[in-house]
């Protein structure tokens, strides 16, 4: 009984409001961080005025539209092209040699967001020309992320940031060869979009996603209790193929996790590991 009169009334809100998205719309954030998951719901309530989590459920169940604003702020859209320019060199030294091997490589990325990762991965891959034998899977949960993602459209105010980040990380040519301005937009060259198959897949309540040669899964787990942590990279461990390799966020890693002795590390501050051919 006293586990139940312990808990404070404002996380017992909380529990019954993820509950309540669970039940009602199918998509899982129980085991999401508190502290990001508490983050997020305050800057809806903020936004929409709202008084208290109790207002917010009756608004969650009943009103569809403000479901799909609260799905958006839950899910995690933080990202830019070449993030971290030094994993991406380091992907050039230390993961492509490997790749370089096979006849043919699949890469995974999983909660591609809105796909700038993925569109940096595809450039890579052209350069190294290795894109006539790859083929990229980017998943997410969310639809709506994983429209923006497959248009490849990004505003034309990032483009410089973009455009330092890819020099930084080694690139080979002008950035500006990968896609086409378009007034106040450019919109990432076809050729690259070709290389990717976008599809839905929840990393909280899918299985398995394939044989996978690399898996790229960046600042997302760091949104995951331990407990989800885990059984993420349970999931990426059973995706990879034998020697396959698993690229996380610079915050991120698999020292203490339940799959830290599948692994080896390949660059510890770039957070590449690579799975051992007897895990």
């Amino acid at each position: 009984m006293s586990d139940f009169t312990d808990i404070d009334n404002e996380r017992l809100e909380i529990q019954l409001l993820l509950e309540a998205i669970y039940i009602k719309y199918g998509y899982d954030f129980r085991d999401y961080s508190c502290a990001h998951t508490k983050r997020r719901l305050e800057h809806r309530m903020n936004l929409e005025k709202i008084s208290n989590y109790s207002a917010m459920l009756h608004r969650l169940i009943y009103n569809q539209d403000f479901f799909e604003k609260l799905l958006l702020d839950l899910s995690i859209n933080v990202t830019e092209m070449f993030r971290d320019p030094w994993f991406y060199k380091k992907v050039r030294e230390a993961v492509i040699p490997h790749l370089q091997t096979y006849p043919y490589i699949k890469v995974w990325h999983a909660g591609c967001s809105a796909g700038q990762e993925v569109y940096s991965m595809a450039v890579l891959l052209q350069e190294e020309n290795m894109a006539s034998r790859s083929q990229i899977y980017a998943t997410d949960f969310n639809e709506m992320i994983l429209a923006k993602a497959k248009d490849g459209i990004y505003p034309m105010d990032l483009v410089r940031e973009y455009t330092a980040n890819y020099q930084k990380s080694g690139g080979n040519n002008s950035f500006s060869d990968y896609y086409t301005a378009d007034y106040d937009n450019v919109v990432m060259s076809s050729t690259l979009r070709k290389q990717v198959l976008f599809s839905s897949h929840n990393l909280v309540t899918d299985g398995v996603f394939g044989e996978m040669n690399v898996i790229f899964c960046r600042n997302v787990l760091i949104y995951f209790n331990r407990d989800l942590q885990n059984r993420v990279l349970e999931l990426f461990c059973d995706s990879l193929c034998p020697g396959g390799f698993l690229c996380l966020g610079s915050k991120e890693n698999i020292k203490f996790s339940s799959v830290a002795n599948k692994f080896e590390v390949i660059a510890d501050r770039e957070k590449i590991y690579r799975k051992k051919r007897t895990a």
